[in-house]
C-alpha cells in the first residue's frame, strides 16, 4: 500500500461536491498482513474508477491490524458503482471482509 495511483492534486479532487466515505477496519487476530496484501491489489483499481475523486487507504502505525479508508466519490451513484464493481466484489466482499473483526463506515457531504 505504499504506492498511490493519484494523478490529481487534493485541491482538484475536493473541488465541488461529493460524497465522502470514511471507514475503519480492524483485522482478526493474525490476519492484518493478509488484509494489507488484498488492499494493495484492490487500491489501484479503486483509484482508477471514473467516479472516485480521491481514494486513500492507510494502516495504523501503533496497531497494524487497523486500517483507515478515506474515499471521495463524485456522488451517490459513483459510490454505488464502486460497490458494484468486480474488484470490490472480489477483493473486499469476497476476500477481505471475512478476515475482519470490526468494520465501521460513515458518509459525509462536502461543505
Amino acid at each position: 500500500m505504499g504506492q498511490y495511483a493519484i494523478d490529481k492534486t487534493v485541491k482538484e479532487a475536493v473541488d465541488g461536491s461529493g460524497l465522502l466515505v470514511v471507514a475503519q477496519w480492524e483485522a482478526k487476530e493474525g490476519q492484518a498482513d493478509r488484509i494489507a496484501d488484498i488492499l494493495s491489489r484492490f487500491l489501484p483499481e479503486a483509484q482508477s474508477e471514473p467516479g472516485a475523486k480521491l481514494f486513500l487507504i492507510s494502516r495504523a502505525k501503533d496497531n497494524p491490524a487497523q486500517f483507515l479508508f478515506y474515499e471521495l466519490f463524485r456522488d451517490e451513484a459513483a459510490f454505488k458503482a464502486h460497490q458494484d464493481s468486480a474488484h470490490f466484489k472480489t477483493y473486499i466482499a469476497g476476500e477481505a471482509l471475512p478476515l475482519l473483526a470490526k468494520r465501521e463506515r460513515l458518509q459525509y457531504a462536502l461543505l
